[in-house]
């Protein structure tokens, strides 16, 4: 097949400027879609060094020729931008309707530059594209702004992207919302919004994609919902939402309890759980276009937690639970509620909240600091009132907008130990102690600690049999291990190839719990919706490469930036052995940890140095149009 042109809407914000251009299909196959696409029009149009928060930093909305096609989980949305967090690339997704709307307009990317004089926001039908003016919109909460800006267009058939009062405010890990409950969270892509005076994007709603091969598209339909009958695994996923294996972690003792000072949390775990959510707030299981896991959780609390902010995450239910000592499910789902209504990354807010707790008890912040507020762990009322002074940047809220990493220097006093992020951003609810391949992937990892940029180190305690197993063998993942806890070649190998091959995933725009290593769809199963979809001819090698491709991109930008191997590092606490619980004694043993490091620049390609790609390695990628660029140092 001759592989799809990208229809790229450009908008100059500065001037008011719409213009459509066109990414020819022989380039687009090599970027097609998601932050592979967004990496290289940033390469391409931002210049190194630029403030992440001027008007020349460069904001990017892109999908994939996939997204839309009607099968579950292929429906995502990526947004790249410099970080206004990181300093560095920032990518994130998210899901809903909204993605598969954009395609069906006819759009595989929207790229804003410079800064509107007063608040705008986008509305798109098709060809027809313009600015409306967004200043009765701007500072409100997400639920207000989605009701102003209906009533402003007259229309209920849109969807709409839109930031919180957190991103006007330019809050670090500010981050964008649509449906009022689905995040492109991370990275403060959110900020990057606001900095631009763009309130909101909005699509109108059109029908998805039409497969080119209709009937054995359907064949790949049937079969994926047929395994999603007979999977236990998804079918809890669907019932008790992401949220499901949180008192596992718990009993296991890798549940980041009190800004990680332990893995265990005894007076609140089962409290906070999925299955408790079912049973007691749980009104609705929401999805995203074609889906029918229906992962997503809608929680009511009468008078106080409306449904349109949807319900916590196992991420959410982390960072505000046991991050902070709270055990309580109402007080989560309030915060959940407030980040939502804000547009606030619920990651980086509870855990940027929770290194203010330590440093609260340290006696590193005082009530002078906080304004009053006793901020300890477990403490409710101050927990939701950290929260919305964050979204308002007020008080104490003006200091955390900064996140962890930047509050810790601003603070000093020895701070900086209690920050637990890397490359500046807060870690997930996921613990290296337990999964340490995982945590050489948050070290290594070109936007930051991301828990969803790799398999997890328990996939391979599976039997050999398992379609986990299965998919993994089709990328040349073989051996199996008896716990989790090695970290050794196999297991380096293991994590750069489910690297590679997660960062296909987003590059293609799908779910990676239904496209990843999960039992409804494989590596084998993406090739024939690439065929069936959309008629592109391919093969795992080439997927793969696409993944390795993005990852190398992404390096590059960072290498641009400053970044160097020095940057790819973890908390010192990781390597601290826990003190109490079912792991008491357990740490991230540094020994490997550096030695599976040194390994995975080699398995990459990379400069050992510092830590940048080589050139063998990007001309290998069809990226020497980089080496032109200038290699940095």
């Amino acid at each position: 097949m001759n592989f799809p042109d990208a229809n790229i809407l450009e908008v100059d914000l500065s001037r008011g400027n719409i213009k459509k251009t066109i990414l020819e299909g022989r380039l687009h196959r090599l970027y097609p879609g998601g932050s592979a696409l967004g990496t290289y029009i940033l390469l391409k149009e931002l210049r190194p060094k630029t403030d992440p928060l001027s008007p020349d930093n460069v904001l990017v909305f892109s999908v994939s020729p996939l997204t839309g096609l009607p099968i579950a989980g292929a429906n995502r949305i990526t947004v790249t931008t410099k970080s206004p967090l990181t300093d560095g690339i920032g990518d994130s997704q998210a899901g809903g309707f909204f993605p598969a709307y954009l395609r069906a307009n006819g759009w595989n990317a929207i790229v804003f530059k410079g800064r509107a004089e007063s608040p705008v926001y986008l509305y798109i039908d098709g060809d027809r594209v313009e600015l409306r003016d967004a200043r009765g919109i701007w500072g409100k909460v997400t639920g207000d702004g989605e009701r102003l800006i209906r009533e402003d267009l007259g229309e209920e058939d849109i969807d709409i992207a839109q930031i919180g009062p957190g991103g006007e405010n330019l809050v670090k890990f500010a981050n964008i919302i649509n449906m009022c409950n689905r995040a492109n969270g991370r990275n403060g892509t959110g900020a990057v919004m606001g900095s631009k005076n763009l309130k909101a994007v909005v699509v109108k709603k059109r029908l998805g994609l039409i497969p080119v091969d209709r009937e054995n598209f359907q064949r790949l339909v049937k079969e994926g919902m047929d395994r999603f009958k007979n999977s236990h695994g998804l079918q809890q996923l669907g019932e008790h939402g992401t949220n499901r294996g949180l008192i596992n972690h718990h009993r296991n003792g890798f549940l980041a309890t009190r800004n990680w000072i332990s893995g265990y949390f005894p007076e609140g775990a089962e409290n906070i759980t999925g299955t408790t959510m079912t049973k007691t707030i749980l009104k609705d299981r929401d999805t995203c276009y074609a889906c029918p896991i229906r992962c997503k959780r809608v929680v009511e609390i009468e008078g106080k937690v409306d449904p349109i902010y949807g319900g916590p995450e196992y991420e959410t239910a982390a960072s505000f639970g046991s991050y902070c000592g709270i055990t309580s499910l109402e007080t989560i789902a309030l915060a959940n509620q407030l980040c939502n209504m804000y547009g606030l990354d619920t990651i980086s807010c509870g855990a940027t909240i929770s290194f203010a707790m330590e440093c609260f008890e340290k006696g590193i912040l005082t009530l002078e600091d906080t304004g009053g507020i006793e901020l300890t762990f477990g403490n409710d009322e101050a927990l939701l009132e950290v929260i919305e002074k964050v979204g308002k940047r007020e008080g104490i809220g003006n200091l955390l907008a900064e996140g962890s990493y930047r509050a810790a220097r601003i603070i000093g006093k020895g701070a900086e130990k209690y920050s637990m992020t890397a490359k500046k951003q807060e870690l997930p609810a996921h613990m290296p102690q337990y999964k340490p391949s995982l945590g050489l992937i948050y070290a290594v990892n070109p936007f930051g600690a991301d828990h969803q940029s790799s398999a997890h180190d328990p996939v391979l305690t599976l039997p050999p049999e398992s379609q986990d197993r299965k998919n993994l063998a089709m990328i040349g993942v073989y051996r199996g291990y008896d716990d989790n806890f090695e970290l050794d070649e196999d297991k380096t190998l293991f994590a750069f190839k489910t690297q590679c091959f997660e960062s296909t995933i987003d590059t293609l725009s799908l779910c990676q719990f239904v496209w990843g290593f999960s039992a409804l769809y494989g590596p084998k199963d993406l090739v024939d919706l690439a065929q069936y979809g959309i008629g592109w001819d391919t093969s795992i090698y080439e997927l793969m490469e696409i993944g390795e491709r993005k990852i190398n991109m992404m390096r590059y930008f960072n290498a641009r930036e400053g970044f160097t191997r020095e940057d790819d590092t973890l908390p010192e606490r990781l390597f601290e052995p826990f003190r109490d619980g079912p792991s008491k004694g357990v740490a991230l043993d540094r020994e490997k940890y550096e030695r599976s490091k040194e390994l995975y620049y080699e398995i990459a390609g990379w400069d050992k140095e510092t830590g940048n790609p080589r050139e063998g390695t990007l001309k290998r990628l069809a990226l020497a149009w980089l080496i032109r660029l200038g290699m940095p140092h």
